[in-house]
Order: C-alpha cells, then structure tokens, then sequence
C-alpha cells in the first residue's frame, strides 16, 4: 500500500469518525425533545387538577409513576399557580407520611413529612410571591397555621405519600388520601 493510499484510508476512517460523532451528539442532546411524556403530564391522567387523586398500588412492571415504594399508598395532585394560590390538608393516619412538591420538570420544590412538620395534619400553602404579597394585605385567620411554601414555578404537583403498616390499615389510609384537600383558600 502506497503512502497516498494509506494517507486516503486515514482521512476516510478519521472523516467518519468525526461524522459518527456529531450525530451522537445531536441525537443526545435531542432526547428532551423528543419525550412525549413528563412526570407532570403523566400526573394529570389520573384524575382533575386541583385534587388528590389516588394513584393505583406500585406492581413490578406496573409503576404508575416512576421511583414508588410499593409499601406506600400514593395520591397525586396536579395544580397551576396561575388560578391562585394551593392549599394542601391532610389528616393521614400513618406512622409516616410525605408530600412533595415538584415543577413542571418534575424537580422537587418542596419535601416535607410528618416528623419535620412537628403535626400529624398536614396544612400548606404554595404561593408565589405576588400572591403573598396580596395575601398579606388581607391575610386568612389560620395563615400563622400554615406552612407557606413561596414559588416561582406557576405548573407543578404535589405527591403525598403515606406508609402503609398492614393491611388491616389499607383501606383507611387510602381513605384519608382520597379525602385530602388540594385546592383554594
């Protein structure tokens, strides 16, 4: 093989290479493109926004969000900051219990549970900081009651996630899910 020859393999393999690697790298960074489905959109298919709408049990392979524990009973709610502020209250009869905020993204804003809450009954607010500012002028008896959370994001949902000891307690904590408030003041 000539030099020329072996000069023309080398700028050939070496073009290829360069080619294979932009397209890798489009295709990589077209990924969040190219996904039809969010946390946030998947949240909504289980029932009304502005209310907690119970979530069916986590089965192997049958997740109904991604990342549940099966040994918690999982309700959702979908909310947008743009028709006011959203007031969550609970009253879940379990050892433990959670509730996580998340954005459109479905990154977490907020995480608090029944330890860190200092209360068994769960009462927060997510507001923005527009909202508050209006609140403050005429604020609601219970609002010193409340646990304001103050956000930018105006799409999210909210996760509350409650253990589940024994089945002997099943029913009556999907109960207490199913009756929780997310809605107005």
């Amino acid at each position: 093989m000539t030099l020329s020859t072996r000069m023309t393999w080398a700028i050939s393999l070496l073009a290829t290479f360069c080619v294979a690697v932009i397209v890798h790298i489009l295709v990589v960074l077209t990924i969040p493109l190219n996904v039809v489905h969010s946390a946030y959109t998947d949240v909504g298919s289980f029932g009304p926004d502005r209310s907690f709408n119970l979530l069916p049990d986590v089965k192997p392979g049958e997740e109904p969000l991604p990342a549940l524990d099966p040994a918690m009973k999982h309700a959702s709610c979908r909310f947008s900051l743009a028709d006011g502020p959203v007031l969550f209250t609970a009253a879940v009869p379990s050892p433990f219990w959670s509730i996580g905020v998340f954005n459109e993204a479905g990154e977490a804003v907020y995480s608090l549970n029944n330890r860190t809450a200092g209360s068994d009954i769960l009462s927060m607010l997510v507001i923005t900081s527009e909202q508050l500012s209006i609140l403050r002028e005429n604020p609601p008896e219970d609002l010193d009651e409340l646990i304001v959370i103050e956000t930018n994001p105006m799409n999210g949902f909210a996760l509350l996630r409650a253990f589940v000891p024994g089945n002997f307690q099943s029913g009556e904590i999907e109960t207490a899910l199913k009756t929780s408030y997310c809605g107005g003041l």
